[in-house]
């Protein structure tokens, strides 16, 4: 019977395995990525005004950013829009292609755009820039040729030359991508520290990530609250505080004062010591087998606080207050753990 494609391919696949020297491929994969991290080295060492007007000229744009190249410089282009985007700056990938069939509708007067080409000749980037600069829009050119028709013809260019590309061949855009990613990067990071972009700013970003919800999500937003809140008297029975903590659910009660501040805790936990202490539990008090001080946080705090109060206690639940000190809810680990704070 034949083999199939499939098969052939795997067969070769196999025979290859058999036959690589680690150590040569250890060796170039080291070559390689010293040498784009020279590249990188070698940028750094070059910028110069150029790139202090390119940030000034983002931090000032009234409009959006808008990111345009073709082919590797596009999928770099895409990856310095969103970098802008999340830290602060409206920004946005245009395909230059597509610019030209009706996409240049979606630049204003007060855009800037971030033009990449590594030799600034790209046919789709040329076709755009007359009808960038009359419309008004400002143009930074990342270019690996200097003396390019992008690189002259926008308003600010910044050099992402190579000496060398890393392929072996010396073909497939590499040392030059990571230089344009790497200045892409340098200018959005720039851009963000002037902006005073902090944490915050970038976890609203981020609110479906496990940043967001540790730097945005507040105990308010996880805590059981009104009814759900487990809570009886300083004068309630023992009986009475654990038919409360059976409909509540939470494994633990609070103790409140008359002002209905929080007085003290009863868990699971100190259930299992009272029936160790043979105390009699149908007549027992709340405030003879309760636990005094409890830990409280406030309602307006960060989840994440809860989270560390708790490991660094050795607790799985905190009673909440508001800023008077009185009970408004309750939490545990589990409500944590459901928000995936945790």
């Amino acid at each position: 019977m034949p083999l199939s494609s499939n098969h052939i391919g795997s067969g070769r696949q196999r025979e290859l395995l058999q036959v690589i020297d680690q150590n040569k491929t250890l060796k170039l994969a080291k070559e390689i990525l010293l040498l784009e991290a020279r590249e990188v080295e070698l940028l750094a060492q070059r910028l110069g005004n150029n790139f202090a007007d390119a940030v000034a000229c983002v931090l000032q744009c009234q409009g959006r950013v808008v990111v345009t190249g073709m082919g590797k410089s596009g999928h770099i282009g895409g990856k310095i829009a969103s970098t802008l985007a999340s830290t602060g700056t409206p920004a946005f990938f245009m395909h230059p292609a597509e610019a030209s069939h009706g996409d240049l509708g979606m630049i204003t007067a007060g855009d800037v755009v971030i033009t990449l080409s590594n030799s600034g000749e790209s046919d789709e980037i040329l076709a755009i820039v007359p009808p960038l600069k009359r419309l008004g829009a400002k143009i930074i050119a990342i270019t690996g040729n200097d003396a390019s028709t992008l690189a002259k013809a926008a308003d600010i260019h910044l050099s992402a030359n190579v000496a060398k590309e890393a392929c072996p061949l010396g073909l497939a855009p590499t040392s030059s991508t990571t230089v344009a990613l790497a200045l892409g990067d340098a200018l959005a990071l720039c851009v963000l520290d002037l902006r005073d972009f902090t944490a915050e700013d970038f976890a609203r970003s981020h609110p479906g990530g496990s940043l967001g919800r540790r730097l945005l999500v507040r105990v308010s937003d996880v805590m059981r609250a009104d009814e759900n809140v487990p809570q009886v008297s300083i004068s309630a029975t023992l009986p009475e505080g654990l038919l409360e903590m059976s409909r509540k659910g939470l494994g633990l009660t609070a103790v409140v004062d008359v002002d209905g501040k929080p007085v003290g805790i009863f868990t699971d936990g100190d259930l299992r010591r009272t029936f160790e202490q043979d105390v009699n539990v149908t007549t027992a008090k709340m405030r003879d087998v309760m636990h005094q001080n409890p830990r409280t946080i406030q309602s307006d705090e960060l989840a994440m606080v809860a989270v560390e109060m708790m490991e660094q206690c050795k607790v799985n639940g905190l009673l909440v207050v508001n800023k008077a000190g009185v009970l408004v809810g309750a939490l545990n680990m589990h409500d944590l753990l459901l928000a995936k704070v945790v």
